[in-house]
């Protein structure tokens, strides 16, 4: 009580200047904390005991006559908002006459401006309390509180005697007489008085107004109008000069300069001088400075290198593809030549599934794969429900959660979801409930609207359980019913059911995730259309025919191990070997031994495989790939992948393997299959091998190099364009412009066997599926839209595509494109099977001074010494430095 009564005789009460500038030390002390919160009460009371009983003059037995009405209602509020405001803001403890005089100051600099303020007049009519005026917005809470306090004790004052009020408001006066502020009266054109912006001699002359309406109102001797007048001339009378609150005119004082350069008499001490000189530099930068950029200074501007290497060639056509061939009995659609292949030959083989140690568990024949899916498309549609309501319908999107190992599963599974017309989204087994990747996967699922998930129940068992027993909700993922698809759960189709097994259309057949560099997964739909256009393209361009044998060891859920394994296979009547990767980690040669057993003719793989098959040949001897017509290089567009080709084929050409089997393609989720090399036997041209100089590269320009350096690319042609086909290069950034003969840059291909948008987005789709290529004349090249393949490279002599890197994986350092292919390439030519293992490199790019900056990460063998791998890292920087 006595803090609180010293801080109303600080602001009623004219103090001694050495008794304000032993306060104001005695709160920068507390600021600093070279105080304690006790100590500074005991000697802030010590300072105002002799002042405390001034505001103690009037009679309390007085206080309960002649109140102005409401002012018990008006009281319990202003004590209900000391409450609420001092476990809001800042106490008493805080608040700095100095601090508050500096903005005070500071806020008469923005005068000019003629900001309109928020005011609040008052009328003598208005029968309200003292208690009930908002305090002005001062420069911090502690000061309203401060504000409010103040005249939460003048209020609470009675006033039933003119002698006993006139002593206290001449006190009131004289000591508020030099603490206004100048821009009390310079908010406002016309001089006219704002709220928010008055000093505390403001609340003091709004005080004294407020006494006389009163009195006045009591006495009806004077009209509604003095106290708005005396109130004005208090403002407009009052000069507009900025001063430290709370001094007496009486005293001696020295020259004081506030925030904005005004003189200012008082007296102060060396430590409130140095706090107001710290309170006239700005604690912040102005705002339009935190958008201004510090390093462009430190950055170098990049000039053009007057000798880069600039293309020359001419500007490049489109390529056109050979023609799709007429087949007398094509199926009119996937679903028509799986009901053909299933009633006409059920006992035919579709699809061998092997364990993890190589023996063949289950084999699928097309008459098994017909009725299943049969049984599966009539329980989707007719026994799930839900409030008696199907649960499904057909446009409907269905998840496919299956492992690597079941490809039957999984094949039924995506049939019986075509047969349904329902469209399957396959994607792969979240591993725990928090994985990041399928989160992401989880995101699409809920932008696709899927509300039911296909799986086995032996996956079943093995994903996360909640304490109720069901499968829990995975992170970012939309709530599933899980649905078992082994025989035991499905019905039989009552016999007045059938399919509607349609022509292929432009409606969606199945819906391909994708995921790009920066984690995101999206949603590529493929037509029914398409598919059967994408199925006759790979049966021409790969020559299938019917019951050939194909051994499968890519993923059969997307990508090339879909289009080959899945769905070209059953066009054509084919016998799939699907090979699981944990039988590959297990056995390399798994799938050299399976085309031998199977005799096999065409056989799916990656470079990784071929590797692989390479470390562990010694423990085989008797195996013979003479049986191969053609070897699918699956990612032959990656530039390492020629080094494993080449090394497969010295080591296996003994053991039957013919150069001409090595059939490198090129892919993407967007276009699918762009390009693919034919044997001779189907016309394909020899294949063709460029040595190209890196250094050029970046620059996108094609110089041909010698092979004795390090600093050069080898890359191999991965065919000829797809038949009905049209392919054109453009430039990478801004308008597709049709690149020169010898520039690298963006494949485009138009063709009916491509994706056809991404799933809801629209944006996106529009850059990706409907690009208009044009040439340097800004003619477009044709009236159809081609497809961005995101795939990096140029046409070479053949007709054939070379592939030198992907656009997620392009790298801008210092004005020049890198690509992480290359690097790893690059990396891999530099004798790295002694230091580190091969299939362990990443390389990545992090913002330097707002460049790139290239990061090769390898993993190092534990048999290689500390030293060896130093020297191995010193010829890759080596290398890599050149560029």
């Amino acid at each position: 009580m006595a803090a609180e009564r010293g801080g109303c005789a600080l602001e009623a009460v004219p103090l001694p200047p050495e008794v304000r500038e032993s306060l104001a030390e005695l709160e920068l002390e507390l600021s600093e904390g070279d105080i304690t919160q006790k100590g500074y009460e005991k000697k802030r009371a010590k300072l105002l005991a002799r002042y405390i009983p001034l505001i103690q003059g009037v009679d309390p037995s007085l206080q309960a006559e002649n109140r102005v009405p409401g002012s018990s209602q008006a009281t319990a509020a202003v004590s209900k908002q000391q409450k609420s405001r001092s476990t809001n803001s800042r106490d008493e403890r805080f608040r700095s006459d100095v601090h508050t005089e500096a903005v005070q100051a500071a806020l008469a600099k923005y005068k000019e401006r003629k900001m309109p303020m928020p005011s609040k007049r008052r009328s003598v009519l208005v029968h309200s309390s003292v208690e009930t005026y908002t305090p002005p917005d001062t420069s911090s809470a502690s000061e309203d509180e401060g504000s409010l306090r103040r005249q939460g004790r003048i209020s609470s004052t009675p006033f039933q005697s003119h002698s006993n009020v006139e002593p206290w408001l001449n006190r009131v006066i004289q000591g508020s007489s030099t603490s206004s502020s100048a821009s009390s009266t310079s908010s406002h054109p016309g001089g006219k008085p704002a709220a928010s912006n008055t000093a505390p001699a403001t609340a003091a002359a709004t005080v004294l107004a407020d006494l006389m309406a009163h009195t006045q109102i009591e006495n009806h001797s004077a009209p509604p109008d003095v106290t708005t007048g005396l109130v004005e001339h208090l403002y407009h009378e009052r000069p507009q000069v900025a001063s430290v609150r709370g001094v007496p005119r009486g005293y001696n004082s020295s020259i004081l300069e506030t925030a904005d350069g005004v003189p200012v008499n008082s007296r102060v001490s060396s430590k409130i001088q140095q706090l107001l000189n710290t309170l006239k530099r700005p604690k912040r930068p102005p705002l339009k400075e935190f958008f201004v950029d510090d390093f462009e200074e430190l950055l170098e501007v990049q000039q053009p290198d007057p000798n880069q290497p600039k293309p020359e060639g001419n500007q490049m056509n489109v390529l056109k593809g050979e023609p799709l061939g007429v087949v007398t009995n094509w199926p009119p659609s996937l679903l028509a030549a799986l009901q053909r292949w299933g009633t006409t030959q059920p006992k035919a083989p579709c699809l061998t599934a092997l364990d993890t140690t190589g023996k063949a568990i289950y084999t699928l024949t097309y008459g098994k794969l017909w009725s299943r899916s049969l049984k599966l498309a009539y329980t989707l549609l007719n026994k799930l429900t839900t409030k008696n309501e199907p649960l499904l319908k057909p446009g409907d999107r269905v998840a496919l959660v299956f492992p690597n190992s079941d490809p039957v599963m999984f094949m039924v599974a995506f049939y019986g979801c075509l047969l349904a017309e329902l469209i399957p989204v396959p994607i792969e087994v979240p591993l725990t409930r928090k994985d990041a990747g399928s989160q992401q996967i989880g995101f699409l699922l809920g932008s696709c609207g899927v509300t039911l998930a296909l799986t086995t129940d032996a996956c079943q068992k093995g994903l996360p359980k909640a304490q109720t027993g069901e499968v829990v909700t995975f992170k970012g993922w939309p709530r599933l019913i899980w649905f078992v698809i082994d025989g035991k759960h499905l019905a039989k189709p009552t016999k007045d059911w059938h399919p509607q097994v349609r022509d292929a259309s432009a409606e969606i057949a199945y819906i391909e995730y994708k995921t790009s560099k920066e984690g995101s997964t999206v949603g590529i739909t493929v037509s029914h259309a398409s598919m059967l256009a994408h199925c006759h393209a790979l049966t021409q361009a790969c020559g299938y025919s019917e019951a050939e044998t194909l051994t499968n060891v890519l993923d059969f859920k997307r990508d090339a191990g879909l289009w080959h394994g899945v769905l070209t296979s059953v066009m054509n009547r084919m016998h799939v070997i699907s090979i699981p990767y944990a039988l590959m980690k297990v056995n390399p040669l798994s799938w050299i031994q399976k085309v031998c057993s199977y005799k096999a003719r065409v056989a799916v793989v990656k470079s990784r495989d071929m590797h692989w098959s390479l470390l562990a040949q010694r423990d085989q001897r008797d195996v013979s790939l003479s049986s191969l017509r053609m070897l699918i290089v699956a990612d032959g567009a990656n530039p390492w992948s020629i080094s494993s080709c080449d090394a497969f084929l010295n080591v296996f050409q003994s053991r039957g393997l013919r150069p001409e089997v090595i059939c490198p393609c090129a892919s993407s989720s967007e276009a699918l299959t762009v390009a693919i090399r034919r044997p001779p036997e189907l016309g394909g041209p020899p294949p063709g091998k460029a040595v190209l100089s890196m250094n050029c590269l970046s620059f996108g320009v094609i110089r041909v190099d010698t092979e004795e350096k390090l600093s050069v690319l080898t890359v191999q042609d991965v065919g000829q364009i797809m038949p009905g086909a049209n392919v054109c290069v453009v430039k990478v950034d801004g308008t597709p412009y049709l690149c020169k003969a010898d520039e690298v840059g963006e494949i485009c291909v138009n063709s009916g066997a491509t994706g056809i948008a991404y799933f809801g987005l629209l944006g996106i789709t529009k850059n990706v599926f409907e690009a208009i290529p044009v040439t340097a004349a800004g003619v477009p090249v044709s009236d159809q839209p081609f497809t961005r393949t995101g795939l990096l490279g140029f046409v070479g002599p053949d007709c054939l595509v070379f592939v030198v890197g992907k656009l997620d994986g392009l790298m801008t350092v210092s004005g020049r494109r890198h690509n992480a292919d290359d690097v790893v390439a690059t990396a891999l030519a530099v004798e790295p099977m002694k230091f580190v293992y091969r299939g362990r490199i990443a390389v990545f790019s992090v913002p330097v001074l707002h460049d790139d900056r290239i990061v090769l990460v390898a993993e190092q063998r534990p048999d290689a010494s500390e030293e060896d791998s130093f020297q191995w890292m010193s010829r890759v920087l080596q290398v890599a430095s050149p560029w």
